[in-house]
């Protein structure tokens, strides 16, 4: 062991257990774990009360670990990260940082500009792949380009050798002398949970246990009672039939390399005794591994997925950019049993089932014509597993937004999909007391039940239960008819280029009055657009005169597909199609790959992050809610029309 000091630099790797920074800093001598809290770096991105409460216990549960091994996790709150760096270095004498890696576009931007700011000082970052089962520059085609299908990708992933690391957790830490000060803080003074939220928040610990140990048992427990059902019973949605291991992958209290190794080795035993079942299931819930491996490497391939759509013709989709049904959505209020008892779930718990969050997402945008940005910012405040990359993806799929991804003319319809994945309506009957006594055949469309059963029920719709916001087949004819005005708009854009005019096209969702926020912007393409560091409130669209991926244009509306829950299924070629349209290509980082491989290597793209937030007419942004900043983005909205009306 040598003799040198180093920063374990902790973020979303809340554990002791197969965590190679931590790990590295050991090896090579005394280590200063240090947990920093920086809110205004957080942008747009604040996590959510329900998010900020898991963290708070996870951090405590690690702070514990890192003491019993001899060390003391020290915690900061600050306003510039770097600034908390450059003190803990100067404290301890150090000449190192460790860190493990992080893939959001924010964390990309933030990490870069960290690394070169500590080179500068002669201070080295070493950075290792914490988080995922292989980096998102070992996996390219045969072109050497990123790919833009999953089953494409998973394919090339699961054919690739697996490096059998597993870190055991470290048996001794050497604490780093310090001969300076720090301002640590203790995890209350962090401020991730305010006096107002504590009551809602004492509810949250009755189901669940956290910490990098319990994560462990939580996977032990679903491997060795669940897993084996998990192909027939992962629809069910009113019953603990997931590993719901999410929050712990999300916050990395458990590493995704052991949660694949521990389920593989399940599936060589079933595979010796012919437990077709068994195999199944593990492929099913390897394949949800998957598509979190696939959120990073999108994110990271396309860093603008989270403002923009990967496929350029959905920037035509005229959204209806209404904040009363967008309140109406996440009151869980509007009249489709299935969809209202998910958003009173998510509210109450800050969790639902991945069938509800398809439902739900789905009504969304297909029934409500919502845009999906506000969509993925709602799961963003309050799901407790709320993870950037993930919801992009999921709402980006919903959508139509990706190669792969649901059809956009494909409008499931609540009673069906409640009559498949809630059949006996228990689901509905817990989230919705108002509709505890409707019979089966009734419960999710209680609009279509006589009035002797409502009567009987106790049910009144419009006064104890609303009606449903839209019909469905009008929300099938404005659906229908927003695709054509898509379409309509995307061959006028096509039109004036290839007529060389002088014309602008801009994206659609430009006309929504939004308030401006961090942008992740290549550096090559920076502007003057700016954010406010308090703003919560819906996500702004920027003018997107270049798309991403083309994409044909769809076949006329089919009426039975738009009851289908089936995804669109393209052929693997189109995993690799219209690249050269990328605002950020794979092919760009091709040059800088090589240094990216190292276990030492950070983030090689570039970006220019704006730092001051200015109107649509130049004057700085001034917020007309001023005494409601610690009101969410979404209450804002509300605030927002109501003072439109009333002025």
């Amino acid at each position: 062991m040598s003799s040198g000091k180093t920063i374990v630099w902790f973020r979303r790797d809340l554990r002791i257990e197969d965590n190679p920074a931590l790990a590295a800093a050991a090896r090579d001598g005394s280590v200063f774990p240090v947990y920093i809290w920086c809110p205004e770096e957080e942008g747009q991105f604040y996590p959510g009360r329900v998010s900020r409460w898991w963290l708070k216990q996870s951090l405590s549960h690690l702070e514990q670990s890192l003491k019993s091994l001899g060390a003391e996790l020290v915690m900061i709150k600050t306003q510039s990260t770097l600034s908390a760096l450059l003190d803990c270095i100067k404290a301890t004498e150090a000449t190192k940082v460790v860190v493990n890696r992080l893939y959001d576009p924010v964390s990309l931007v933030r990490d870069h500009s960290i690394e070169e700011k500590l080179a500068e000082v002669g201070i080295s970052v070493q950075s290792y792949n914490g988080d995922l089962l292989y980096e998102p520059w070992e996996i390219y085609d045969d072109e050497g380009r990123a790919f833009s299908t999953f089953d494409a990708y998973w394919d090339k992933c699961l054919n690739m050798q697996m490096e059998p690391v597993s870190l055991l957790p470290p048996w001794r830490l050497m604490p780093a002398a310090v001969t300076g000060t720090v301002e640590r803080c203790t995890i209350e003074g962090l401020g991730l949970e305010n006096e107002l939220e504590k009551s809602s928040n004492a509810l949250l610990g009755r189901g669940c246990s956290l910490g990098w140990s319990n994560a462990d048992k939580a996977l032990t427990e679903f491997v060795e009672q669940n897993l084996f059902d998990y192909s027939k019973s992962r629809f069910k949605v009113g019953a603990s039939s997931t590993s719901l291991l999410s929050p712990y992958l999300h916050f990395g209290e458990i590493s995704v390399r052991k949660v694949f190794r521990c389920v593989r080795m399940k599936q060589i035993l079933w595979r010796r005794e012919w437990k077709s079942q068994g195999e199944e299931s593990v492929n099913l819930f390897l394949k949800a591994i998957g598509l979190r491996e696939y959120s990073r490497y999108l994110c990271f391939n396309y860093p603008v997925t989270h403002e923009r759509s990967l496929l350029r013709n959905v920037k035509y989709f005229p959204w209806n950019a209404d904040a009363n049904h967008f309140k109406v959505w996440r009151q869980g209020r509007t009249g489709y049993p299935l969809v209202d008892a998910g958003m009173r779930e998510l509210w109450a718990t800050g969790w639902i089932h991945n069938r509800i969050r398809v439902i739900v997402s789905s009504f969304t945008v297909k029934f409500l014509l919502l845009p999906w940005k506000w969509g993925m910012k709602y799961f963003w405040d309050t799901l407790l597993d709320a993870d950037l990359e993930c919801d992009i993806l999921g709402w980006q799929y919903i959508s139509g937004s990706l190669p792969d991804g649901q059809e956009l003319e494909q409008l499931d319809c609540p009673q069906i999909q409640g009559s498949k994945f809630d059949s006996e309506g228990e689901y509905v009957r817990q989230w919705l007391p108002e509709l505890a006594r409707m019979p089966i055949e009734w419960i999710h469309h209680p609009w279509d039940a006589p009035l002797t059963v409502l009567k009987a029920a106790g049910v009144e719709l419009g006064l104890n239960y609303p009606k449903p916001i839209i019909d469905i087949d009008k929300a099938r004819e404005h659906l229908r008819e927003a695709i054509f005005k898509m379409w309509e708009m995307e061959a006028a854009a096509k039109s004036a280029t290839s007529d060389q005019m002088n014309e602008d096209v801009f994206d659609n969702s430009d006309s929504i009055k939004t308030s401006a926020i961090l942008k992740v912007i290549p550096k090559e393409k920076s502007s003057c657009l700016t954010y406010s560091s308090n703003d919560q409130r819906v996500p702004s669209f920027q003018n997107c005169n270049n798309g991403l991926l083309p994409r044909k244009r769809p076949l006329p509306v089919d009426e039975e597909k738009l009851h289908m829950d089936k995804p669109n299924k393209q052929n693997k070629e189109a995993g690799t199609s219209g690249r050269e349209d990328l605002c950020l290509t794979a092919e760009s980082l091709a040059s800088k790959r090589q240094k990216s491989t190292s276990s030492t290597s950070t983030s090689i793209i570039s970006f220019t992050v704006p730092q001051y937030c200015s109107s649509s007419d130049g004057r700085p942004f001034q917020d007309h809610e001023s005494s409601n900043l610690n009101l969410t983005w979404h209450e804002k909205i509300d605030l927002e029309q109501t003072s439109n009306k009333n002025g």
